[in-house]
Order: structure tokens, then C-alpha cells, then sequence
């Protein structure tokens, strides 16, 4: 198995910016089972079990649940940013810094699912609020150094949503183990 298939499991992320009707129920149910299906994957492991990652070098299962929390928690603001400003510049952050602190790494999931199942609540009944002309509205992510829509913004966070339950599974089936990869 090479690294590039574990760093992204179910592919790169491929924008849409323009997605028809069918496309945006298909990421709204994504967003909306995400929750549970995240604390089904997780809530009966071990703290061991919680430590192992899902690739050489990448974060633990604890990390991975902590920091959908936090990722979808900025979701939600960026939304509202493009909703009440014209095209404002959104906050990046230091996911990588954030997955290190104390909370990040916290055996304890209950506080993250809290925010998962409140979070995604609030998003997909935004999202499911939004007018034809409010998933044109955008953002700026500094990072990235690129206009965002709403509309794509809906589909990156659905393929995030996948992309971290496919890390989960990754790191169970291969029980954090990874020695034994291909060079």
C-alpha cells in the first residue's frame, strides 16, 4: 500500500462549483449522518485502540474524531461569514498545532461528539435554508489563496466528513500498524 492511498483513502478532494440538485442532497445526508456515523466508529475502542493512526506520521483515531470537531466547528462560522459579509477573508488555523494540544489528544471523545451532532445540526439547516443566490456567495481562504463558493464549500466538508471516516476505518483495519509498507 503506498502512502498517497492512506494520506487519501477515498481520493483528493475534487471541487465542484457548480453542483445540480442531486449532488447537494448527496452532501447534505453526508453531513447529516456524519455524527453518528463517526461515534459508531468510535465510541467502544480502547484508549490503545484510540492511538492508532491511520498512516505513518499521521494522527491517532483521538485526534482524527477532535479534529473533525474542530475543523466543522469553523464549517459552521465560515458559512455565516459568507452569509452576513461580502466575500470576507475567513480565519485559518494550525490544524496540525491544534491536533497536539491537550483536547486534541483527549481520550475522552464524548465532548467532540457533542459538538459534531450540534455543529452538523445547525450546518444542515443553513445549508438547507440557502437560496440558489446564497450558494454563489463566497469566501476567501488565505491559505489556499482562492474564492470559495458555498456551494463547493458544502462539497469539500462532505468529502472531509468521508475522507476522516475512511481514515478511522484505515487505522482500525490495519490496527495502526504500518511496517510492512510497500517502499
Amino acid at each position: 500500500m503506498e502512502l498517497e492511498s492512506l494520506k487519501y483513502p477515498i481520493g483528493k478532494y475534487q471541487p465542484q462549483s457548480n453542483p445540480d440538485g442531486k449532488t447537494l442532497e448527496s452532501w447534505i445526508k453526508t453531513l447529516e449522518d456524519f455524527p453518528e456515523k463517526i461515534q459508531l466508529l468510535t465510541e467502544n475502542l480502547y484508549d490503545d485502540e484510540l492511538d492508532w493512526i491511520y498512516r505513518p506520521e499521521g494522527w491517532n483515531i483521538k485526534q482524527v474524531v477532535h479534529h473533525c470537531a474542530d475543523s466543522h466547528m469553523h464549517a459552521l462560522i465560515r458559512f455565516k461569514w459568507a452569509l452576513t459579509e461580502d466575500n470576507p477573508t475567513i480565519k485559518a488555523y494550525q490544524e496540525a498545532s491544534w491536533a497536539e494540544l491537550s483536547d486534541g489528544n483527549n481520550y475522552d471523545l464524548r465532548y467532540s461528539y457533542d459538538i459534531l451532532f450540534g455543529v452538523h445540526a445547525r450546518l444542515v439547516a443553513l445549508i438547507e435554508s440557502l437560496s440558489e443566490k446564497d450558494l454563489k456567495k463566497t469566501f476567501f481562504h488565505p491559505v489556499r489563496q482562492q474564492q470559495m463558493s458555498l456551494a463547493e464549500t458544502i462539497g469539500n466538508y462532505a468529502w472531509h466528513s468521508e475522507h476522516h471516516l475512511a481514515h478511522i476505518s484505515q487505522a482500525l483495519i490495519h490496527k495502526g500498524r504500518f511496517d510492512q509498507l510497500e517502499p
